[in-house]
């Protein structure tokens, strides 16, 4: 995969993730852990199908062939998308994005020890930049909620841990299986307390176009782009999601965002842009 292909896809999927707080607001009955699980179930179901049809593979076997490695990243897709529900209901909105948005600086410090890939000045300060940028998104919300903002702690730190692992075993093994297994995870997490079932029929067609095009295939891509992008790379994309879904909150929900939001979200963009067209820069 050529390096703009692989932005391309990581610039689709943050645009894919960032869509959970807009289609969330449209639930009718569903709990936060009723949610964690459909949407698991659906992104489960969605990958095995295309491990299935598109790629012929036994999807069962697949995670097998991942080994290890796959294993690992398993268990942090399956922290990732039971911990951000399970935050958001512990503290708000605002302090969750701000916990996630370190996710680039923990992401260069994991890659600096795991990885030998090189981490370029500019990706230590757009990692800086952009984390500012979020801070400030969201510095009129900020509330001392110290166990949600621990519990949210847990995204940026298991998002970290998974893109190294995806990057340090990209050229070996195919991690896509390991979406599938962090569906599984979650959903047997979620399973205990999502019961009774209360989900209306609008709420399960909206869990199931989260768990297909907001889990399923924007994770697939994150891996399919691990082979081409650099660890710290991948993590400053995805913050796209922390600056879209404020901009879908507000197109969708009514949510008008502050002025705050929209300088910070620039200083974001910012922090991308300038960061890729330095590697441009330095590649020419």
């Amino acid at each position: 995969m050529t390096r703009a292909g692989a932005v391309a896809l990581m610039v689709a999927a943050p645009l894919l993730w960032s869509s959970a707080g807009v289609v969330t607001r449209h639930m009718q009955r569903a709990e936060p852990m009723e949610q964690v699980f459909w949407r698991s179930l659906f992104a489960l179901g969605f990958v095995a199908g295309y491990l299935f049809f598109l790629q012929k593979r036994d999807p069962f076997k697949a995670v097998q062939d991942a080994g290890l490695p796959g294993l690992f990243s398993g268990a942090m897709w399956a922290v990732m998308f039971t911990a951000f529900v399970i935050a958001l209901s512990l503290t708000t909105t605002a302090n969750t994005l701000v916990v996630m948005s370190v996710s680039p600086l923990l992401t260069v410090v994991f890659a600096r020890i795991a990885l030998t890939d090189p981490v370029p000045l500019r990706t230590w300060l757009a990692a800086l930049a952009a984390m500012a940028g979020i801070a400030y998104m969201f510095s009129s919300a900020l509330e001392k909620h110290s166990i949600g903002m621990l519990v949210a702690f847990a995204v940026p730190v298991a998002a970290a841990l998974n893109v190294v692992a995806l990057r340090k075993h990209a050229a070996k093994v195919d991690l896509v299986p390991a979406v599938m297994l962090g569906g599984a995870f979650s959903c047997a997490i979620a399973l205990a307390f999502a019961l009774p079932i209360s989900a209306s029929g609008r709420d399960l067609l909206l869990l199931a176009l989260l768990g297909v095009l907001q889990l399923g295939l924007p994770c697939i891509f994150l891996v399919m782009a691990s082979r081409a992008l650099l660890a710290p790379e991948l993590a400053l994309l995805g913050l796209l999601e922390v600056v879209l879904g404020p901009i879908w909150a507000w197109l969708g929900a009514g949510e008008v965002p502050a002025q705050s939001t929209l300088v910070g979200g620039a200083v974001v963009l910012a922090a991308l842009a300038g960061n890729e067209l330095a590697a441009l820069s330095s590649r020419a």
